[in-house]
């Protein structure tokens, strides 16, 4: 009986399948053609709102207003250096250049700044005013009056450091600031170097070690001198790798090693029991043993 329910005829078949094949046919092209025309749609209603932000960003744009003033660029501040028409990648430029101890002695110094044009360095030439504070020493040789300058009422005197002669000595490790700016070539600036690396080392035991020192003046070693050097001494055996690596003779992998080795030896006896690791080389102990204990 459900056989004889369902049952259709051949021809009754053909026309059912010919029906379905157009009906699926229809929704398909109504799919495509649909999803087209809302792309297309879209694509108008995006490409209409680009163009409208885009004219009301360059209406509501205001240049900005470049002004001209005297200014010493060893001392101008970044709104200043702003308002003369400098970009804010130039002003950070200056601001790193005088942070490494750069300074700006006469107005042509000031035509190396990176992006800065022809133009602009002719432009801002005029306005430039360095001050005599930064001008070479050199200019003070044939200056006849005295280093000694005062101030007209209130009596204040600036005394500049006598530079000690050639025959005359400065102990290196109990030297302050003060007295190692009287050597010739060392100023305020290397005069703080000194003692910053020498209290990172833990002491000086050799006066070449200045020679560690970015761009230490060499002819200025000749007036320093070590009298019985007693560095400060890392006990390797007890000290983190965070404290180890704080000295200036050991990185990150040599003091990894050291506490990788007394994890797996035991306390180290020398620094000799390190010759064999490829971070610690002949040039390396040797520079180091003077500043280790076990």
């Amino acid at each position: 009986m459900i056989r004889e329910f369902f049952y259709i005829q051949k021809s009754d078949r053909k026309v059912l399948l010919t029906l379905l094949v157009v009906i699926v046919s229809v929704f398909t092209m109504i799919f495509l053609t649909g999803g087209d025309s809302t792309e297309t749609t879209t694509q108008q209603k995006d490409s209409s709102k680009s163009r409208t932000n885009k004219g009301n960003y360059y209406s509501s744009y205001t240049p900005k207003k470049v002004e001209r003033f005297t200014f010493d660029p060893n001392t101008a501040d970044s709104t200043q250096l702003l308002r003369l028409g400098l970009q804010p990648w130039q002003v950070r430029n200056i601001y790193k250049y005088r942070a490494a101890g750069g300074i700006y002695r006469k107005p042509l110094d000031f035509a190396k700044l990176y992006g800065l044009t022809v133009k602009q360095y002719r432009e801002l030439e005029p306005y430039i005013r360095i001050s005599s504070d930064y001008m070479p020493a050199s200019t003070l040789a044939n200056d006849k009056e005295s280093f000694t300058r005062k101030e007209p009422k209130d009596s204040v005197t600036y005394q500049r450091p006598v530079k000690i002669k050639e025959t005359e000595h400065i102990v290196l490790n109990t030297a302050d600031t003060t007295s190692l700016i009287t050597i010739p070539g060392i100023g305020p600036y290397y005069a703080r170097k000194i003692v910053q690396y020498g209290n990172r080392l833990g002491g000086y035991v050799s006066v070449d070690q200045l020679d560690e020192i970015d761009d230490f003046p060499t002819e200025a070693k000749k007036y320093l001198v070590i009298n019985n050097p007693s560095p400060k001494k890392l006990n390797i055996n007890q000290l983190s790798l965070n404290e180890l690596k704080r000295h200036p003779y050991i990185n990150f992998y040599q003091a990894k090693a050291i506490t990788d080795y007394r994890r797996l030896h035991g306390a180290i006896k020398s620094l000799n029991d390190l010759r064999l690791l490829k971070d610690f080389t002949p040039e390396v102990i040797k520079r180091l043993t003077p500043y280790v204990t076990y």
